[in-house]
């Protein structure tokens, strides 16, 4: 009864905004430069931005038709590296050229998967003096890919911050850690460029 007026104004007002907004989509390190939606007011945008059939069903069928086109999309840029219909924590210039450096060089971290799987057979057997080699191949893996990993952080930051001055990098350094502990045949976005190539 009291506010609701109000409510409705908000509604109203934030889905001219939204209609009005560019349809190009944002870049996923660029700040907002508006304030979070209330979630009344963000579930009417979704609302309205699909054209209701007034059937149910029909309805539904066209959103799971629609999320299939999406998905179907993301896993062929995924493939490819297109930039158009990647997920948003890949997009962007930052994000790309992180992969890039990344995939072009070896790190220890990539092997921790097929390590770890001989090293946990190793210790499987009873030998005292095998369970030490593996112990020992254990805690030098580990050693190896912190050094690596601490490595890759200052020069990807060095690199970073001379190409992407004036670009927000939030997160980047994160993201290419995790890629690091991916098998390169595996990573997702798959790899742009080869070994030993500059990005």
């Amino acid at each position: 009864m009291f506010g609701s007026r109000s409510s409705k104004e908000e509604k109203a007002s934030a889905t001219e905004k939204v209609s009005a907004g560019p349809s190009q989509p944002r870049d996923p390190q660029a700040p907002k430069g508006r304030p979070t939606p209330k979630r009344a007011v963000a579930q009417s945008q979704r609302k309205a931005v699909v054209a209701s059939t007034g059937n149910r069903k029909e309805d539904a069928r066209r959103a799971r038709e629609r999320r299939r086109e999406e998905m179907a999309r993301q896993r062929e840029a995924l493939a490819n590296g297109d930039e158009r219909y990647l997920p948003a924590r890949d997009k962007g210039p930052v994000r790309r050229f992180v992969r890039d450096f990344v995939d072009s060089r070896f790190s220890v971290a990539e092997m921790f998967l097929p390590l770890a799987v001989i090293i946990l057979v190793l210790s499987m057997i009873r030998v005292p003096s095998i369970q030490n080699v593996a112990l020992l191949l254990w805690l030098g893996v580990i050693v190896l890919i912190v050094l690596d990993s601490i490595g890759l952080v200052f020069r990807l930051r060095k690199a970073l911050n001379e190409r992407f001055k004036d670009e927000p990098r939030r997160g980047a350094i994160a993201y290419g850690l995790m890629r690091t502990l991916q098998m390169r045949r595996l990573r997702l976005p798959k790899p742009q460029v080869k070994r030993g190539e500059r990005p």
